[in-house]
């Protein structure tokens, strides 16, 4: 043999392989060598691989996967908080990637909010420093602004050189308009998107959870749907003017989906994202009312009902804040047609010095690296959301959206893999998170999905039981 032939090489079958970038999705093999895809499909598509492979000598460990596991690309995740540096209590860049291989993701993108900002080239090298052996691969999303203070650009073509894959002030949007065009307008010759928290700040306010009748019941501060549209509509006529990518964050409202609809139809370059919170939960459960898509799907698939939680429950403080059940419902359709491309988590681990006492002071946030699978899984299980729909917008989707070499398992293809039984039932237990973030407002539920394996460039990062 050679000394350019792998020495050894994995296969892996399994009854069922969805991979949305080729369209695969059946019983099959995949073959990993060196850390990259050689082919992927059924048995004749991978035989002439097997068979170079057999005729250069090379070993050959074969794993056949038990019947009902699913194998798919590893999955993408665009948003997420790793808190490090400046805030590593909340999370570490290990931890969050521990986290993130226990829940199947292989690729994150981690959102600059630390201390300090990420707005410089070396703070940027910092955490590629510290991602460098971590079981996930971590692209760092780099500010906007100078301390993400709205004032002045970052040096963004030098951050794009550092590895920024996009760039975001996240939960500080830019509200400048000026600021706002500027932004595009540098972003678009370096071929990176621009992420927005659409949120317009004066309307919100101190607003904590969703403006309607819940949020009067309970004597909170409400957040109105239109501080999210009214942001979003000014970005998509600033995409108009400047013709520069343009990715909103988790999107939280009907009208901001029928937006990004309509910007899509208008042949835009936008994307979207949605989070597993923002598709299952309410506004009802800040109340304690565990109602809702995630309660209808749960009685859909036979598993056990909801039962109630507390009032002014913290762990369901998120921004932009749960809404109702019709806001649900244009997300979830906005997902299967294509106007949503991603699911992204926004992990944001607290301690509980952040998230206990009183609603309107604790940090906004839910920790879900690790459930997003199994919570997700309940919408395919009650029929409402296709799987091959659901693994797209975890992997070839969001890759595609930020311009990533990840979400596929074509012939080449990094070998990061995800593998998971969709019906495996398993209650939430926040203690056992990897993540140092507990705040989960899913803790005891019972869930059916669990991830079983995640390979990243071909190794084992994650074996569920080990």
């Amino acid at each position: 043999m050679t000394s350019d032939r792998p020495a050894e090489a994995l296969l892996l079958r399994a009854t069922r392989i969805l991979d949305p970038s080729q369209r695969l999705d059946g019983p099959g093999a995949v073959v990993v060598a060196e850390g990259r895809v050689l082919a992927s499909g059924d048995e004749a598509t991978v035989a002439p691989a097997l068979a170079r492979l057999r005729t250069d000598g090379c070993a050959l460990r074969e794993r056949a996967l038990p019947e009902g596991w699913v194998l798919t690309p590893g999955f993408v995740d665009p948003h997420v908080h790793l808190r490090e540096p400046g805030f590593e209590g909340k999370e570490t860049i290990a931890t969050g990637a521990q986290a993130a291989a226990r829940g199947g993701f292989t690729t994150i993108c981690c959102m600059p909010n630390t201390q300090p900002v990420l707005d410089s080239r070396v703070a940027l090298e910092y955490v590629l420093s510290r991602a460098r052996n971590a079981p996930a691969r971590i692209y760092p999303i780099a500010a906007i602004t100078k301390g993400e203070g709205g004032r002045e650009l970052s040096e963004m073509r030098e951050l794009a050189e550092a590895g920024a894959v996009a760039f975001s002030d996240d939960g500080q949007p830019v509200g400048s308009s000026r600021m706002a065009r500027l932004a595009l307008e540098y972003a678009a010759p370096l071929g990176r998107p621009v992420v927005e928290h659409c949120q317009d700040e004066e309307l919100v306010g101190a607003g904590v959870m969703h403006e309607g009748a819940i949020s009067t019941l309970l004597g909170l501060p409400g957040w109105p749907a239109a501080g999210e549209e009214i942001m979003l509509a000014r970005d998509l006529a600033l995409v108009r003017l400047t013709g520069a990518r343009y990715h909103a964050a988790h999107l939280s409202t009907a009208g901001a989906v029928a937006l990004m609809r309509e910007a899509k139809r208008a042949g835009l370059p936008v994307t979207a994202e949605v989070t597993p919170h923002h598709l299952l939960l309410t506004d009802a459960w800040v109340a304690g009312e565990r109602t809702g898509p995630l309660a209808e799907a749960l009685a859909a698939s036979g598993l056990p009902p909801l039962a109630p939680g507390p009032r002014y429950d913290t762990s369901t403080k998120v921004n932009p804040p749960l809404r109702p059940a019709a806001d649900g419902a244009a997300l979830l359709a906005g997902l299967r047609d294509g106007t949503i491309d991603a699911i992204a988590t926004d992990h944001a681990p607290h301690g509980p010095v952040e998230k206990d006492g009183e609603y309107a002071e604790a940090a906004f946030g839910i920790s879900g690296l690790e459930t997003a699978l199994a919570a997700l899984l309940t919408l395919v299980h009650a029929g409402w959301l296709d799987l091959p729909t659901l693994i797209a917008a975890l992997t070839e989707r969001p890759a595609r959206a930020f311009g990533l070499e990840a979400g596929t398992l074509r012939s080449g293809a990094l070998a990061d893999i995800t593998i998971f039984d969709p019906n495996d039932v398993w209650v939430v237990d926040p203690a056992r998170f990897a993540s140092k973030g507990r705040n989960t407002p899913l803790a005891g539920v019972t869930l059916r999905g669990r991830v079983r394996l995640t390979i990243l460039g071909g190794a084992v990062v994650y074996e569920a039981g080990t």
